[in-house]
Parts: C-alpha cells; sequence; structure tokens
C-alpha cells in the first residue's frame, strides 16, 4: 500500500510488460517516464499524455519479468513512485504491447484544430486568435465555431512545419490575459491537427476570415453585428443591442398576422420591415425599426405581454443580429413600409395591365365590320398584329367609295362616324338608317369637322372639304 492509502496496482491483473500510469502531473515527458522505469528494465516504447485529463501513459518493457519487477518493488514500497512530487499509481495494462496508431489528431498537417477551453463565443474574437497564432508564420485562413467540446477554431497555415511549431508552442498553453474580456479569467489552448488541408472561406465575417484573398466578399451582417460582449453591474453579459427585435410568440391561440403586429409595434416608433417564419415548431418574428434606441424602448415595454387578452400570444423578445432585413414587399408574410402605398398598388395592377395587354395584342382577332375594305384589305395585315393602322392618304387612290354593310352585331345598327372626311354616301341598305337619320351620341362619337354637315354638304360660301 502507499502512503497515500490507494493501492499501486491492481493484483488481480493479468501480468504485461505494458504498464499503465495513473496520476501523472501535466504535460509528464517521455524523459520523465524514462527516468522512473528504467531502474527495471530496458524501455522499448512509450505513450504519453493520455485521458481526457492527459495525465495517464504506458510504458512497454523489453520483457515480461522486469514489468513484474517494477510492479512488486513499488507494491511493498513505503515509498511509493512519483514525478515532479507526485504520486504515480502503476497497474498492469490489458494490452502486450504500445501500437502507436496516430489518430486524426496526431497525423501532422498545415491545419490545426485548436479548442479555446474556459470560454465562451464571442470572448476570443478572431483578431486575437490570429494575433496569437500569427507569431509563427503567415495565417492563410481561420475559421471558429462551437461545438460539444466547447468554442474551436481551424487554422490554416502555408505548411507543416508552421503549424507543428505553433502547435508544439501554444498546445496547453493561455492567451496572454490581456488580449481577453475583463470578465474571462482565463483559457487553455487544445491543439491537434485536422484533416483539412484547404478550409473553404465563403466570405469575410467574425467567424471566418481569409487572409489571402483580399476581394472576398464582406458580410456585413455579421460584421456589424458582432460587439465585444459587455457585462452588466450583476457580472453577466449584456446582449448587444440592435435595430431589428426578433420576437418569439408562445400561446398562439389567435392567429398572428402581419398587420397585428404591425399595430402592437408601430405604437412605440415608426416599424419599417416585419417578417414572419416558422422555426423549432413555433412562430417568430424579425420587427425593424429605423434605430436602435427605438427597438430597444420596445422590447423593454412589449417584454413577457400579451397581444390578446388571457394570456393568448406572449411575446418573447430578443435583439437580432441583423440590421436591415430584405423582405418581399407586400405578401401575407413580411412587409416593407418603407414603398409608398402607391408603388404597392402598381405592383398589385402590373399582373392585371399585363393580362389587358395579352388580350388587346390578340393576333387572331377577326375584323370589326365583316366586309369592310379597310378591315379586310390592304391593312389587315397590321391590324391582325393588334395595332391601330396608320392613316395613309394615298391608299384611298384608285379606291371604291366606302360603302356601309349591315351591323356587326345583331340588334345593332352601324353608324357611320360623321367626323371621316372625303367619304360620299352611298345608297344606303335596305332597313339600315342613314348617318343623317342618327342624331350623335354625345361624348362617344368624335366631334364633326366645323365646314362639314351630316349629309355631307358643305356650308354656303365655302368651297367642299374633302380632307385630302
Amino acid at each position: 500500500m502507499s502512503t497515500s492509502g490507494q493501492p499501486q496496482f491492481r493484483y488481480t491483473q493479468t501480468p504485461s510488460k505494458v504498464l499503465h500510469l495513473r496520476n501523472l502531473p501535466w504535460e509528464c515527458t517521455e524523459e520523465e517516464l524514462v527516468e522512473v522505469c528504467k531502474p527495471f528494465g530496458k524501455i522499448v516504447n512509450t505513450k504519453c499524455n493520455v485521458g481526457a485529463n492527459r495525465n495517464q501513459a504506458f510504458v512497454e518493457f523489453v520483457d515480461l519479468n522486469q514489468a513484474i519487477n517494477m510492479v512488486t518493488y513499488y507494491a511493498s514500497s513505503s515509498e511509493p513512485a512519483q514525478v515532479r512530487g507526485k504520486t504515480v499509481y502503476i497497474q498492469y495494462s490489458n494490452r502486450h504491447e504500445i501500437v502507436n496508431n496516430k489518430g486524426p489528431g496526431d497525423v501532422p498537417g498545415n491545419v490545426l484544430l485548436v479548442t479555446i477551453e474556459g470560454v465562451e463565443a464571442g470572448d476570443v474574437s478572431i483578431d486575437v486568435i490570429h494575433l496569437v497564432f500569427s507569431a509563427f508564420g503567415f495565417v492563410h485562413k481561420i475559421a471558429t465555431f462551437e461545438k460539444a467540446a466547447g468554442f474551436q477554431a481551424l487554422i490554416q497555415f502555408s505548411d507543416v512545419e508552421t503549424a507543428a511549431a505553433a502547435r508544439e508552442a501554444l498546445d496547453g498553453r493561455s492567451i496572454p490575459r490581456y488580449l481577453l474580456p475583463e470578465h474571462v479569467g482565463s483559457c487553455h489552448l487544445r491543439i491537434s491537427y485536422s484533416a483539412h488541408t484547404d478550409l473553404n472561406i465563403k466570405f469575410q465575417s467574425h467567424r471566418s476570415r481569409d487572409y489571402t484573398n483580399p476581394y472576398l466578399p464582406v458580410n456585413p451582417t455579421a460584421i456589424e453585428g458582432f460587439v465585444q460582449p459587455v457585462v452588466g453591474p450583476d457580472g453577466k453579459k449584456k446582449e448587444p443591442e440592435s435595430n431589428v427585435l426578433l420576437a418569439s410568440i408562445e400561446n398562439m391561440q389567435y392567429a398572428v398576422t402581419v398587420d397585428v403586429l404591425h399595430t402592437v409595434f408601430s405604437a412605440f416608433g415608426t416599424v419599417q420591415k416585419i417578417a414572419i417564419f416558422e422555426k423549432n415548431g413555433g412562430t417568430q418574428a424579425l420587427i425593424q425599426y429605423s434605430d436602435v434606441t427605438t427597438a430597444a424602448v420596445a422590447k423593454d415595454a412589449l417584454e413577457g405581454h400579451c397581444i390578446y387578452d388571457g394570456g393568448y400570444c406572449k411575446l418573447h423578445l430578443s435583439y437580432s443580429r441583423h440590421t436591415d432585413l430584405n423582405v418581399k414587399a407586400f405578401s401575407d408574410k413580411s412587409r416593407d413600409y418603407t414603398i409608398p402605398e402607391s408603388g404597392l398598388l402598381a405592383m398589385h395592377q402590373a399582373p392585371a395591365a399585363a393580362a389587358a395587354a395579352t388580350v388587346w395584342q390578340n393576333p387572331q382577332a377577326s375584323p370589326m365590320f365583316p366586309g369592310s375594305e379597310i378591315a379586310g384589305g390592304a391593312v389587315s395585315g397590321q391590324a391582325s398584329m393588334g395595332r391601330m393602322p396608320s392613316w395613309d392618304s394615298n391608299m384611298q387612290a384608285g379606291r371604291p367609295n366606302f360603302v356601309s354593310v349591315p351591323s356587326s352585331f345583331p340588334g345593332q345598327t352601324y353608324v357611320q362616324a360623321s367626323s371621316v372626311p372625303g367619304y360620299a354616301t352611298a345608297s344606303t341598305h335596305p332597313g339600315q338608317l342613314s348617318p343623317s337619320d342618327v342624331p350623335p351620341r354625345g361624348a362617344t362619337q368624335p366631334a364633326r369637322q366645323p365646314n362639314m354637315r351630316p349629309g355631307g354638304g358643305s356650308p354656303p360660301g365655302q368651297t367642299r372639304y374633302y380632307g385630302f
């Protein structure tokens, strides 16, 4: 038994030439292990910094008896094995040899996977990470993200040698205190190699950066929305303010539309845009004001309140990372109030106007007056394209006089427009009224020429008017 009262090895363990050592000091080196074990035999292999706390190791002797001698010695000794003053617990290993199968994190590469312990996302900016690692060489790209292991970053160097130098120097170390926010006590870097060789950075933001491509587009929402966390008087991190509010709606017994939200939120200032969407089985909405102050007032006044009496449609509000919403101007789920109503009306009327234009330009439309030379004669090709033919006086040369035809529609008589000059009135068809017998129809009939009578005669003292 050891002086600490804990057994140094398990008596029931099957002897093996590989020994398992526990409770080692932090970052115990191979030289320190060999120094403890070499009095009992020749060491042929070691494996250090094993386990979640990196305080375990394996040592392999060349012969089984050498391993048994070490375990037996410390089992009966009053002085336990120690490394840097710490008691080391020894037992036989289940394995019979150490196979150094390097995992993905042990295969050297030019990209490092860095886990930053003791911090949350946003506590350590991407600029601080770049400052720390660029001390060892040119950093090509950085991408940060959150995983179950915590806040992590992928850091790409130009070659394996530079990445290895940075890992060797920084693994297990802390970021300098003056580079961290005041509320962060300390953080440690856990560094391994990544299987990536070239990171795919799509845009520059507070979460990703490509230092080799200055023309890469910038994500303005991500850049502007990132603010170093502010700590309140209670020591808790305050939420960064924004002019856009994220509303989560609970207990929706009644429908919440864009108009309903506009009525509620416009009581505190001018609402510019609204967007409603479904997320995680619930209804949420983004409400954009013109400035942060108005949004803050609305948030404080409406947080936890219900839109309807009886506790229905309860609002939970937070600030959004967005600063300018990109929404459809007019739909059931979104509205842009910065577009004038006349513009919205034009957008709605545009489809109707297009449909009307399609009917007017029907190329298969038949002539309105069957038998008419104008409708079915020389200009019929133009009329078939849905356009009124232009007047050409030369076309009238050698053309027979215009003859009225029976009505185009049953029960309706054709009236010759008295404003059309230069056509002699032909004999009237049986059962059809002459133009002189039909009184003018007001606005539906063009005004007469001042020197033209309904019968076609010129006023006394004036020459006959032909119009061409």
